[in-house]
């Protein structure tokens, strides 16, 4: 029988997995290493330190995120904003995100206190879902740099509120905006 090498490439996945479970607190490289069946010496060696494998593991992640959104999005360009948002917002409150989201928070909780690979993907993953969102928007839309910022923010404002138990507020909010915008 012959085994797979380890590689970055190989154990990323495996890594992703583990982190979308258990999460970002209290990250240790024995769970990961054991997760990915091989040992913290050889997480080291494949990805320098611990901060090193975070990034790489939150840039992955972040990746793995886009093509499920991708997966359940219609395919080209939706007819307005408020669709790009009506449909976004409706995709990731399905239970298949969930994990991707409460990682989303934890991530942001590292952010706010200035830890640098959290603060790093955060931004990483903000202009991934900027440039994402900017090519959902009509072909036509006058500023759809200013339309996916807009956007954005209120995605995240629904996604924070869900995450609260609010989503109720999120609706209210989200059935204010017009349908034409």
């Amino acid at each position: 029988m012959t085994r797979t090498p380890m590689t970055r490439e190989n154990l990323l996945p495996l890594l992703a997995a583990y982190v979308l479970e258990h999460g970002l607190a209290r990250l240790s490289l024995r769970p990961l290493a054991a997760a990915a069946g091989t040992s913290d010496r050889m997480l080291l060696y494949h990805f320098g330190n611990k901060q090193q494998l975070v990034a790489q593991l939150l840039e992955h992640i972040a990746a793995r995120y886009t093509l499920a959104l991708n997966e359940v999005m219609p395919s080209g360009r939706l007819e307005s904003r408020a669709a790009c948002l009506e449909t976004v917002v409706a995709a990731t409150r399905g239970a298949g995100f969930r994990p991707y989201l409460v990682l989303w928070w934890q991530i942001v909780a590292g952010a706010a206190q200035g830890e640098s690979p959290y603060a790093a993907a955060a931004g990483a993953i903000m202009d991934r879902l900027l440039a994402w969102l900017e090519e959902l928007l009509p072909l036509d839309d006058p500023a759809p740099g200013l339309a996916a910022r807009h956007i954005l923010t209120l995605i995240e404002g629904a996604q924070m509120l869900d995450a609260i138990g609010r989503p109720q507020i999120a609706d209210v909010a989200l059935a204010a905006v017009p349908p034409a915008s």
